[in-house]
């Protein structure tokens, strides 16, 4: 179980307001009680995590994860993945790819480009808390996160 010190940021960068409050709820129903910031685009995702731009003044510590959906307008996930695994001060947060594609070309890029992890978006509310879950369960009971550097 965790407690009020395990408690770091999730970030969500997904364009879709609905996508995101989906998560928000599953996750409350899940007791992941980690906040969750959500970034509507990938330039915002990579501006809150360099704290630059409008989140120059942003004093949250960097996430311990990044649920990252693909198919967003302007930065793709795909490219956001490929910056955040160049990146020496990102690249060590892992990266649950969360998106709607189970195109195996995907899959193997994003495994390419150093995903941790790729989850096709569940259909419908409860596929989305037993996901939620399992991120839980794995995420917070079993895997070691990274320690901040």
């Amino acid at each position: 179980m965790q407690n009020d010190t395990d408690l770091k940021t999730i970030l969500l960068i997904d364009d879709n307001r609905d996508d995101y409050e989906a998560t928000f709820r599953s996750f409350r129903k899940s007791s992941l009680e980690n906040p969750l910031h959500w970034c509507q685009s990938g330039q915002d995702a990579l501006d809150y995590l360099k704290k630059e731009g409008e989140h120059e003044n942003c004093s949250d510590d960097l996430p311990c994860i990044i649920l990252l959906d693909l198919n967003m307008p302007g930065l793709d996930g795909r490219k956001v993945l490929q910056l955040l695994k160049n990146d020496n001060d990102l690249k060590r947060i892992p990266v649950i790819v969360l998106t709607t594609s189970a195109d195996e070309r995907d899959v193997d890029n994003c495994y390419d480009l150093g995903a941790s992890t790729y989850i096709q978006k569940p259909v419908g509310f409860d596929g989305l808390v037993k996901a939620a879950n399992r991120i839980k369960e794995y995420w917070f009971g079993v895997a070691f996160l990274p320690r901040e550097r």
